[in-house]
């Protein structure tokens, strides 16, 4: 009998005044018994949009119907057959416009609570020492074990989209080698996401499941300086995914911008993330506003935010050139941002960033805007109000406005195309105009969802299985 409470069941979290002081993981994630009754409330649709709606089709009602029994690790078990990060996609992934955003249930009341589970699934089936990328249904399964005679191929890069490739092409029986240009696995995951959302010991973890399975990760790696495409294919991979994301800053192209105190925001994350800036034991350098403004309204502008909030910031403003209801970050980013303390500045973008006498930022001018027509994204385009302008006196400025792929490995492969952007160009989404090279996440897209750079890793990864049997 499907539970017919309208809303989800409630997930507890921090209390918003001690979190915002603290890098521990906001939500506390379901008790068994609270997955249980959320599961519960599941109706087990014929024709499930849930799934239709989720990038890497997770057999949704079939792992639901599981954790209402309280048949927890088979849940885990389903889950993992389509998708290798169940534990990350269930804190990072947008529900609320994929798979719970095909919910029924979200027609009169709240969606199932999808996200949450999944994670609840894989964080049970961690501390149970359940977890593994095994699921026993895999194509061409080999048993995840070691051989000298398996297939090689590359990946380049260990975000989600390349260790996404790399277990599916590991269950189809390959000898997978992730190249990886930081010292540490994980991409975005680790250099991005900061740990109050995102734990480094979850994306650790979901790595090992990885390198279990057979899956080779190497590190200080950086495909086309150290080693090229061309060379990789002469080590004897028959086929390479390049998956190396999209971690070139953009900028406003404004006056001030190279002022002591602006960060990129991917600058600014890495060094917390990646580098422990927030630890003092690590001695990474970084600049503890007092008075900081974050230039942008996704996800990193949330994540930079209540980033430098919990860095001691007594003020962190948000500048957003339109309204709320277009901003392109989570509702839940939003509205945790708020509830920690941070400015929202909307209808309003910087004209300038300005220095006092040692070229340190001082102030940044902004000019208030009003929404005009839609542009071509849907959203309506901003027009600045003439006479509007004045300072905010801040100290330092977070620039949040989006990121391109790295120029390095289109530069030293011949014969792959990239579009305007410096975006891989593809055929059918993953397939470039090189032969045996793949591509895609970011690196294709352009700055976008782990879900769905981790839902063309999986494309990738039947892409090349078809390549090298036709090859053979």
């Amino acid at each position: 009998m499907a539970n017919m409470q309208k809303n989800k069941t409630p997930m507890r979290e921090q209390l918003p005044e001690v979190r915002n002081k603290n890098w521990e993981e906001v939500a506390c994630g379901y008790t068994p018994e609270e997955a249980m009754n959320e599961a519960a409330r599941c109706l087990g649709c014929k024709d499930p949009l849930c799934r239709k709606g989720c990038p890497v089709s997770v057999r949704i009602p079939e792992f639901l119907s599981l954790v209402t029994k309280g048949e927890f690790a088979e849940a885990y078990r389903v889950i993992r057959s389509t998708n290798s990060l169940p534990a990350i996609s269930g804190r990072v992934c947008p529900q609320e416009t994929q798979c719970e955003g095909k919910c029924v249930r979200g027609l009169k009341g709240e969606p199932v609570a999808i996200g949450r589970l999944e994670r609840f699934c894989a964080d049970y089936a961690m501390a149970e020492g359940e977890a593994s990328t095994c699921s026993g249904s895999c194509t061409s399964c080999t048993g995840c074990t070691a051989s000298s005679d398996k297939i090689k191929v590359a990946v380049v890069g260990s975000g989600p989209a390349g260790l996404s490739c790399a277990g599916d092409l590991a269950a189809r029986g390959y000898a997978v080698t992730v190249f990886e240009a930081l010292h540490k696995a994980g991409g975005v995951l680790v250099y991005g996401i900061p740990e109050f959302r995102l734990p480094k010991d979850i994306v650790a973890k979901e790595i090992r499941s990885l390198e279990d399975q057979g899956v080779e990760i190497q590190t200080d790696m950086v495909i086309g300086k150290i080693l090229s495409v061309d060379e990789l294919f002469t080590l004897g991979y028959q086929a390479v995914f390049i998956a190396s994301g999209a971690g070139l800053p953009k900028f406003m192209g404004i006056e001030g911008e190279n002022a002591n105190g602006v960060y990129s925001a991917n600058e600014f994350l890495t060094r917390i993330n990646l580098m422990k800036a927030y630890r003092e034991d690590y001695g990474t350098p970084i600049r503890k506003g007092k008075a900081v403004a974050v230039v942008g309204g996704g996800n990193v502008a949330m994540d930079a935010a209540r980033s430098a909030k919990r860095l001691g910031a007594e003020h962190v403003y948000i500048i957003y050139r339109r309204g709320e209801k277009e901003m392109p970050a989570r509702r839940e980013e939003i509205h945790h941002a708020k509830e920690e303390g941070i400015e929202f500045l909307l209808l309003t973008n910087p004209t300038k960033i300005n220095t006092d006498e040692t070229g340190n930022v001082s102030s940044i001018t902004c000019i208030r805007m009003a929404l005009g027509e839609p542009d071509a994204s849907g959203r309506r385009s901003p027009i600045a109000v003439e006479g509007s302008e004045y300072d905010l006196t801040v100290d330092t400025v977070i620039i949040a406005m989006g990121t391109a792929p790295n120029p390095l490995i289109r530069m030293t492969t011949p014969g792959l195309e990239t579009d305007k952007r410096g975006c891989f160009v593809t055929s059918d989404g993953t397939t470039t105009t090189r032969e045996g090279v793949f591509a895609g996440g970011d690196a294709v897209t352009g700055a976008a969802t782990v879900i769905l750079a981790m839902g063309a890793g999986r494309d990738a990864a039947e892409k090349i299985d078809q390549y090298i049997k036709s090859k053979q």
